[in-house]
């Protein structure tokens, strides 16, 4: 592809400070560098405590593994997400019950939350869409209201506000990604944020093992060991290492993202204004932080016929999630209601590419092939 959907961005630093935690020989888990990122994320958006995971679907595990879902418990998320999502309560045993996205984007219907809360629902779990918040603020009304535990996935969120707060900050729990796919990024890894503080000592000790490793290195304890079922969570400090460098570029490279996604906007607003398609919607309140684009066909086959114009010119778009209460896997026990807000997502979303390096021109590009597409 002459313009492929994504590239890795990199600042030119990683290769250093990896150079340095080898030199060091701190490279496995919770080095210097993994203190130094949790530090950064604590500080930069207030979160109580922030653990680093070999990735986000491993942070959503120890969500899952903190809030002690047992098979009965039922937890209520998004149909349209990524499988992480749902997988990390799925292997708790939980009854997944799937609610719809809002119209005006992707994110979970709070209404559609609202008629799947019974005397079993343990957990809702929200995924902020392309960055874009979700109404935290009447979920945790219904959180508080019926006693549930909240967990934010944060993945594609990163420096996203709602109401002046960070997302990740709403829930009990949050988990971010750093995919190779998203703002920050070091190949793979993941943050577990905990900010309901029942949870911080058992989220160190689940993510060391099941043992209370941590407390001993603070010198809490003169001896350590196995005092819980846990696993493995912690990423090397090689990664930790490479995600920092990141961080300090944090403001140039959402600077530079939130620029390329205000352009496709300013270009596409006219079309969903008069009808044509569908853009990005926030809620009111809602800050967007330049990790994706997208636009809205009126169907199937035009957005089929899109992806396919725009790949003609060497253009990589890319539709995303299938619904998860239709999939393969799940189809066939899926006892609810119609998601239609979920499917038309499915049928009709298209991704542009956004990422650092996309050049004005490469952007005039994608632009005037869609305009000329909906102008035929």
């Amino acid at each position: 592809m002459t313009i492929p959907f994504n590239i890795p961005y990199s600042t030119g630093q990683e290769l250093h400070y990896i150079g340095q935690a080898i030199a060091a020989h701190k490279t496995a888990g919770d080095g210097p560098f993994t203190k130094l990122c949790q530090s950064w994320m604590e500080e930069q958006y207030g979160f109580k405590k922030c653990l680093l995971t070999t990735s986000c679907t491993d942070a959503l595990e120890l969500a899952a593994l903190l809030l002690n879902i047992q098979p009965g418990d039922e937890v209520i998320v998004p149909s349209y997400t990524f499988v992480s999502t749902v997988n990390a309560f799925a292997l708790r045993g939980a009854t997944l019950v799937f609610a719809d996205s809002t119209a005006r984007n992707p994110n979970i219907d709070p209404a559609s939350v609202a008629a799947l809360i019974t005397p079993k629902t343990k957990a809702i779990v929200v995924v902020h869409y392309a960055g874009m918040a979700c109404d935290m603020e009447a979920i945790m009304q219904m959180a508080t209201a019926h006693n549930i535990f909240v967990v934010e996935d944060a993945a594609q969120a990163i420096d996203a506000y709602y109401k002046g707060k960070p997302l990740g900050s709403f829930g009990h729990l949050a988990a971010f990604s750093f995919h190779e796919t998203k703002n920050i990024q070091s190949g793979e890894g993941g943050m577990l944020v905990v900010n309901d503080e029942r949870f911080s000592r058992q989220a160190e000790i689940l993510r060391e093992k099941g043992t209370n490793r941590a407390a001993f290195f603070r010198g809490e304890v003169d001896k350590y060991g196995w005092v819980a079922v846990g696993s493995s969570y912690l990423a090397s400090d090689i990664t930790a290492a490479f995600l920092y460098a990141q961080f300090e570029q944090l403001k140039n490279i959402q600077a530079t993202r939130c620029q390329i996604w205000q352009r496709y906007h300013q270009a596409f607003l006219p079309l969903a204004q008069q009808g044509v398609l569908q853009v990005p919607e926030a809620i009111e309140g809602s800050s967007e932080n330049g990790h994706m684009y997208y636009i809205v066909c009126k169907n199937l086959d035009q957005r089929n016929a899109l992806i396919a114009r725009l790949k003609e010119q060497g253009i990589q778009a890319v539709f995303h999630y299938l619904s998860l209460h239709s999939s393969a896997y799940f189809a066939a026990q899926y006892k609810g209601a119609a998601l239609p807000h979920s499917d038309q997502y499915t049928d009709c979303l298209v991704r542009l590419p956004l990422y650092a390096a996309l050049s004005s021109e490469q952007q005039t590009q994608i632009i005037n092939c869609i305009l000329e597409f909906f102008k035929d």
